[in-house]
């Protein structure tokens, strides 16, 4: 079976090709790593203690594994972590913030790229964030006497259905994982109907609510705060991990605003940074006072603009704290939504678009519970707007209502820590081998 992936692989690579080089080229991707990714060539581990080897693709999963490792790192400070990323954002923020842990890149899932991997950590757990199925890279773990566990575990309807399509390969896959902890009881039935031991698979909840900060006085925002010059007068509107087309109708929408509600301000944080620039002309188009969020930490201050570009990776999470009213961006177009708990967390009044999929049971949540609102275009996105800042009560209900709920949800990382430390003993072998 590792053969026929392989020579899948290849022809899967070959013919994506020029559009990976063109990306790097146009964007600067896919330019580093290509020794791990392609060759396993990652850092040699030494030593006998035990490893847990943790894979976050991007941004999102660095960010979702977060109160996780720290659980790990505080429960057993004597394992060692690694982690490993796809993307390069992903990559630099890892870097950035677990700066004392090993941080590289996944190799590719061919069968030799997977199997060096496996020699130079020696991992006694692999921890895959969501829904990362690589054959080859979970059979290599097996091979090598690792347990592999599924965290946050989240199986959609529309994944569902392509893994369906190849059973014969997952199901084979699946019934190798030893924990699978899902978000709910809708996500376990299906890992289980794709071939996961029921033994295996639990019900946790999502990780992402225990991420997210509901402190607006944290030091990170705190920090933020004064930076920008924010004080208790203004009015933020924060549209965050947006796309170019949506923030068009965010600056739309504020340029209406900006008159009739002088203390509004509005701070843009795009989802990747290959569109700083799209987002930077777009702004100098519209002839609107703004800042990069770089020019804060020279200047200290946020004394004329009031429109502020966040041009900076990995802050999303802090800048959401100083939030009154919120658009959670990937939602008007096919991305299928960004993670719109950490606002919900904080209190702010949320709205987001109807493309939410990635988020569906945290979306059907909230609007049970009337804690966000829909916005299907820039109309309906400006009335939102409008109505939070003519009617604050009603803006302040909502985010209160929203908090609560992401409180309730709390939970899901000591669940699933619990489970994790079932499939390690207590003690690493004295025997084990260092490289």
């Amino acid at each position: 079976m590792r053969y026929l992936l392989n020579a899948l692989y290849v022809v899967v690579l070959i013919a994506l090709l020029p559009r990976l080089v063109w990306a790097g080229m146009r964007k600067g991707k896919y330019r580093e790593g290509y020794a791990a990714k392609l060759w396993g060539q990652v850092p040699r581990r030494g030593g006998s203690a035990h490893c847990v080897w943790l894979h976050a693709v991007s941004v999102g999963e660095v960010n979702l594994l977060a109160p996780l490792i720290q659980q790990i790192r505080a429960c057993h400070p004597d394992w060692d972590c690694v982690i490993t990323t796809t993307t390069m954002t992903g990559f630099a923020l890892a870097r950035t913030r677990y700066a004392d842990l090993v941080v590289c890149y996944c190799p590719l899932d061919f069968s030799w790229a997977v199997n060096h991997a496996m020699e130079r950590l020696r991992p006694d757990l692999l921890v895959l964030a969501e829904l990362e199925l690589w054959p080859n890279l979970i059979s290599a773990a097996r091979r090598r006497g690792a347990k592999v566990a599924v965290v946050n575990g989240r199986l959609s309807e529309r994944s569902f259905r392509g893994y369906r399509r190849f059973s014969l390969v997952y199901r084979r896959v699946l019934s190798q994982l030893n924990l699978v902890a899902a978000q709910n009881e809708q996500y376990a039935e299906r890992f289980r109907a794709l071939g996961a031991r029921s033994a295996a698979v639990h019900v946790t909840g999502s990780i992402k609510f225990d991420g997210a900060q509901t402190d607006r006085g944290n030091p990170a925002t705190a920090r933020l705060r004064q930076l920008a010059g924010i004080t208790s007068d203004d009015i933020v509107w924060l549209a965050g991990s947006t796309q170019p087309i949506e923030e068009e109708l965010v600056l739309r929408t504020y340029l209406a605003l900006r008159e009739e509600f002088p203390r509004l301000r509005l701070i843009l944080v795009p989802r990747h940074p290959e569109h700083f620039a799209i987002t930077r002309r777009m702004l100098d188009a519209a002839g609107v006072a703004w800042q990069r969020r770089t020019e804060l930490d020279r200047s200290g201050s946020f004394p004329a603009a009031r429109v502020l570009l966040v041009n900076v990776v990995g802050e999303l999470g802090a800048w959401w704290g100083t939030a009154d009213v919120a658009f959670v961006g990937g939602s008007l177009t096919d991305r299928g939504g960004q993670n719109m708990i950490e606002p919900a967390a904080y209190g702010a009044a949320v709205s987001f678009g109807p493309n939410t999929w990635n988020f569906r049971d945290v979306v059907e949540a909230m609007l049970a519970a009337d804690a966000a609102v829909v916005v299907r275009d820039g109309d309906q996105m400006a009335a939102f707007v409008r109505r939070a800042l003519t009617d604050p009560r009603w803006a302040a209900a909502m985010g209160q209502r929203a908090q609560l709920l992401v409180r309730g949800q709390l939970g899901a990382t000591q669940r699933t820590f619990d489970l994790l430390e079932t499939l390690l003993p207590a003690e690493a072998p004295a025997t084990a081998a260092a490289a």
